[in-house]
């Protein structure tokens, strides 16, 4: 999942997705409840809730539709979402003192997104502020952006040759991560110890580099071959990612460090204070 596709309210992480054609923003439900209840486990409360809404005659459930979205374990799993509107009706029918703010929220980054289609340049600004607010430094920054630009590239590329669903871009990507680092995208995120957050915003700097090489090997090499569909994008994608892991080899021989690290860029844990009795 990429940073376009998760939305932070409160720290809390909203998944979201764009439909180009209708122009318009999807939030996961379930997502939006765990920011607003805190509630332990948020796909109850959403069946209970729906249950209600539904027997009310609430149009706004009818209006939910069902995405394929990364779930916590990485996989892509069908979850309900609404677009602003929709969201905009079920807040009055969740008790929050953050339902107000939440509304506020949801209007802003509904805007940011109309912004960003006028004037794409706007997308990558608002995502150098957030890194830098989180303490990034600008030769990290510089590096993630370029990698980024890399990886629309690779993406355009692949939907022009006839690779649509999203289900088919994480398994090329998949290929290509597992090709060069010798690990899936879950076990590199375990080694990191992160859940829904986004992998590449946790990369070192040489993480990013190779995972940039990568990138940029599979495109080039798919475009040598005509690569055309899923299959033989994929041929192309372990090709691109075998390119990486030969460089990282060698690099790591010679510097007899590991490129793959378990850094990563989460705030400290707090120690809880133990109770004196």
């Amino acid at each position: 999942m990429n940073n376009k596709e998760i939305a932070i309210f409160e720290a809390k992480h909203i998944r979201r997705h764009f439909d180009d054609k209708s122009e318009v923003w999807f939030f996961a439900i379930v997502d939006i409840i765990q920011a607003l209840t805190e509630s332990p486990n948020p796909q109850v409360y959403w069946r209970v809730l729906k249950k209600r809404l539904k027997a009310e005659g609430n149009e706004s459930v009818t209006n939910c539709n069902a995405l394929k979205m990364v779930a916590t374990d990485g996989k892509m799993r069908l979850t309900d979402v609404g677009n602003v509107e929709d969201i905009f009706r079920l807040i009055q029918s969740i008790p929050s003192p953050k339902a107000e703010p939440f509304k506020q929220w949801l209007a802003k980054i509904g805007y940011e997104r109309i912004q960003e289609i006028q004037d794409p340049s706007l997308s990558m600004d608002r995502a150098r502020e957030n890194w830098q607010k989180m303490g990034r430094s600008e030769k990290w920054i510089q590096q993630r952006m370029t990698g980024q630009e890399t990886r629309n590239k690779l993406t355009d590329y692949w939907k022009e040759s006839g690779v649509t669903q999203k289900d088919e871009f994480a398994m090329l990507t998949s290929i290509i991560h597992q090709e060069w680092t010798g690990l899936t995208v879950k076990k590199h995120k375990e080694l990191k110890g992160l859940k829904s957050q986004n992998l590449r915003d946790h990369m070192s700097e040489a993480e990013l580099i190779f995972t940039a090489l990568a990138e940029l090997s599979t495109r080039q090499i798919a475009e040598t071959d005509k690569a055309k569909g899923v299959a033989e994008n994929a041929k192309a994608s372990k090709k691109g990612g075998a390119v990486a892991k030969n460089a990282r080899k060698e690099l790591e021989a010679k510097t007899g460090k590991s490129v793959i690290t378990g850094d990563n860029f989460l705030p400290p844990k707090k120690e809880s204070k133990k109770i004196k009795k």
